[in-house]
């Protein structure tokens, strides 16, 4: 079951991505001209979404995968082109509905379902992948490696995600980040260093199936954000 201190996040998140910042999120996963800082951002999260995609099959067809925290789909959409049935959900449902708008021209060999939502929800069903790009970095340690422990729990292959590693770097870019118009300031963070989550997944008995994978850091200005790969042993 999630946490309080869980729940009371989502919440945040949900208020900040439906209203505060859905304008901006809009502009920013689009091809529009943006602000040097979201430029950063930008390149860093495309170089992300494509590492997590290179550690999928070159071929999903008829696997079931997880989008969790889809935002405006661009994941979801790559994986359907592969042949996956795609489950994307995201709390905010502006963002689902942008999502919705973006669809291909050329859809693929899968499909995507968007669903406005916690990715936790159980009546989500069983996945052969997760996928989680910065959808955890908000959330508390325990909280993150609890969600993981749950999806893991209905995934049979792997789950791949990121998270916010604590590094002198990105405790600068926060404080640097301060001095910035809100309209340019992410949402909070809860950055973890690396050998702490690692000893976060290894105690957790839930995840006692599971191994650590491939990883790799991405660093674009103020993006910073650290991928790992969960693999059922």
């Amino acid at each position: 079951m999630p946490t309080l201190s869980y729940l009371e996040r989502r919440g945040e998140l949900e208020t900040y991505f439906d209203r505060t910042a859905a304008d901006a999120w809009k502009r920013l996963t689009s091809d529009v001209p943006v602000s040097g800082i979201r430029k950063t951002v930008r390149a860093g999260r495309d170089q992300m979404r494509n590492t997590l995609l290179s550690w999928l099959p070159d071929d999903l067809t008829g696997a079931r995968i997880l989008d969790a925290g889809c935002g405006t789909g661009a994941l979801a959409y790559e994986l359907a082109q592969r042949g996956a049935d795609v489950v994307a959900t995201d709390l905010s449902s502006t963002l689902i509905s942008l999502a919705r708008d973006r669809s291909p021209a050329t859809p693929g060999r899968g499909r995507v379902e968007f669903r406005v939502g916690d990715f936790l929800y159980r009546d989500l069903g069983r996945f052969d992948h997760v996928v989680a790009m910065d959808s955890l970095i908000h959330y508390r340690a325990p909280d993150m490696v609890g969600a993981l422990a749950q999806m893991a729990a209905r995934t049979e292959t792997s789950v791949v995600f990121t998270f916010a590693p604590r590094t002198p770097l990105l405790a600068t870019m926060h404080a640097v980040g301060r001095l910035f118009p809100r309209g340019d300031r992410a949402p909070a963070i809860e950055p973890i260093s690396r050998s702490g989550l690692g000893a976060r997944i290894e105690r957790d008995a839930a995840l006692t199936q599971w191994r650590e994978g491939r990883e790799h850091r991405v660093t674009t200005g103020f993006y910073m954000s650290h991928a790992l790969e969960l693999v059922r042993a």
